[in-house]
């Protein structure tokens, strides 16, 4: 038995039609397939001809008096067969003086080949039939343009209201009540949206054959560029229906302008990437379903229990002068040559750029960590930016991922004001981590300014004090960094000594002083 799905919207159902006034004052009697009246009806049809099926392309209702039928049993079969092979919607039979009834081989071929076999009592004008679900079908073609209209509308004015490509596809994810993507010719993913979209990234070439809809995204000039990329609509959720693919011709569209407008592709890969990165970090990317996500984001890394969390952070939280376009491709560019698989996000609002690293051991963090951060400050040099803070996390599995790229996260927020380096140790930073927590509580200011404040309108010896505790209180070491002899260094220790009224060799005020001086790069 044919499985029941709704007529798709704009179109009208064998069923409707037999409820339409001009057909009921015929008293229609359904002899077979009365399961299948769900079909929906493209087109009318009134006509006699016994060829009248090489006239049809199906879907139609087809309206006969039955002239047409032939006189012998086999002319019969052949007749109602040649309408089953063209797929209409049903075939309609006005009963009257020259037949009374339909014939035994009409109704049993029409039975055997699953095709809606309709007897009308009464004589109706097929005129008026065919006027009545004509304005049926254009109404429902009008309310489908309508939609389409109204989609088209809301993403126009996400547009102008500042939105861009993410805005506009989730709008029309919603819209569907199905999967989106957008993937350039060659097929990279650039952005998807909907619900769980990732999940069927794998598969999507099939799932596009199995019913998708596919829209050009048109480029520029003739030859290779004339398609900038494709959006495909997959029925994970449900059926997709004609208002799908006029919406989704005019998303795509849409999506032209804003593409030539800027080179976003990579920023939106980016951007889609930085969603999962997020969601992994935030617990709502389960671990079980992160490799697979990874996988369809083109993150393929050798050992799934060495996987470094990476966060690079931009001075002030400022956008590049470049653009995130610029630095997302700047970063694609220069992670190529790092020899390991990465899979880089962006995460606009907060300024972060979270990176997942594949090494092939553990033991390899150190080399692999230089190579990326070294790749990341170059990116950044390339956009316009300042040098960027970069952390490195804890090489862990998928289980850890997700934990170990928020800490990452917020020890880049803490790091800013740390001594500058190529890339900070999640590790090292746990202090100023714990700071940075509370950094808001007026207490820190208060520590700072009770432990240090004496101090702080003097810079040199704030950076003595810093540099000499940084080297454990080894005085060559520190005159050393900080290219003075040791007669000068001695003096300024006695001045911060005295200033303070502390001393230096205390192992409790070395820890005070130590934990002011990192509280002061997180208070105002």
């Amino acid at each position: 038995m044919e499985p029941p799905h709704p007529a798709a919207p704009g179109a009208i159902t064998v069923a409707r039609a037999l409820e339409l006034p001009a057909l009921r004052r015929g008293l229609p009697e359904v002899l077979t397939a009365a399961d299948r009246l769900h079909r929906p009806v493209r087109w009318v049809h009134a006509g006699e001809a016994p060829h009248i099926a090489s006239l049809l392309k199906g879907g139609e209702l087809l309206l006969t008096t039955g002239l047409g039928l032939g006189s012998r049993p086999a002319e019969q079969r052949a007749f109602v067969r040649g309408l089953a092979e063209r797929d209409i919607a049903a075939l309609v039979v006005e009963l009257g003086t020259r037949l009374p009834t339909l014939p035994a081989a009409v109704v049993d071929t029409a039975r055997s080949c699953g095709l809606p076999l309709v007897q009308l009592h009464r004589e109706v004008p097929f005129v008026a039939v065919t006027e009545e679900i004509h304005t049926e079908l254009v109404n429902g073609h009008y309310a489908l343009l309508r939609r389409a209209e109204d989609i088209h509308r809301q993403c126009t004015e996400a547009l102008l209201g500042g939105g861009g490509v993410p805005e506009v596809l989730h709008l029309f994810a919603a819209f569907a009540g199905n999967p989106v993507f957008l993937r350039t010719t060659e097929g990279r993913l650039l952005y998807a949206a909907g619900p769980d979209p990732l999940q069927v990234c794998d598969g999507l070439p099939a799932a596009v054959s199995a019913g998708g809809i596919v829209a050009e995204v048109p480029g520029h000039g003739p030859g290779p560029g004339a398609v900038r990329a494709h959006l495909t609509v997959l029925p994970a959720n449900g059926p997709l229906a004609p208002v799908h693919r006029i919406a989704a011709e005019r998303t795509a569209g849409l999506l032209a302008v804003v593409l030539l407008q800027a080179r976003q592709e990579e920023e939106l890969a980016a951007r889609g990437r930085g969603d999962f990165l997020t969601g992994l970090a935030e617990g709502r990317v389960a671990p079980a379903d992160a490799p697979a996500q990874a996988r369809a984001l083109g993150f393929r890394p050798p050992s799934p229990d060495a996987l470094l969390p990476m966060v690079m952070r931009l001075a002030n939280d400022a956008a590049p002068p470049g653009g995130w376009a610029a630095l997302a491709d700047a970063a694609h560019r220069e992670l190529g040559a790092v020899g390991a698989p990465v899979l880089l996000g962006v995460r606009l609002l907060e300024g972060r750029v979270p990176l997942l690293v594949g090494l092939r051991a553990a033991d390899g963090r150190a080399a692999v960590a230089d190579r990326v951060a070294a790749a990341l400050r170059a990116a950044a040099a390339r956009a316009g930016a300042r040098p960027p803070v970069v952390v490195a996390g804890s090489p862990v599995g998928w289980d850890g991922a997700g934990p170990e790229l928020r800490r990452a996260a917020e020890a880049a927020d803490a790091a800013p004001g740390a001594a500058e380096r190529p890339w900070h140790d999640v590790r090292r930073l746990d202090v100023d981590v714990l700071l940075w927590r509370l950094r808001s509580h007026g207490d820190l200011a208060a520590f700072v300014e009770r432990v240090i404040g004496p101090l702080l309108p003097h810079e040199v010896l704030l950076t003595t004090l810093e540099t000499y505790l940084a080297h454990a209180g080894r005085k060559a070491e520190t005159a050393r960094e900080l290219h003075v002899n040791r007669q000068t260094l001695y003096d300024r220790l006695g001045r911060v000594s005295r200033l303070l009224g502390v001393d230096l060799d205390d192992p409790e005020t070395v820890l005070g002083l130590s934990l002011a001086l990192r509280a002061r790069r997180h208070v105002g």
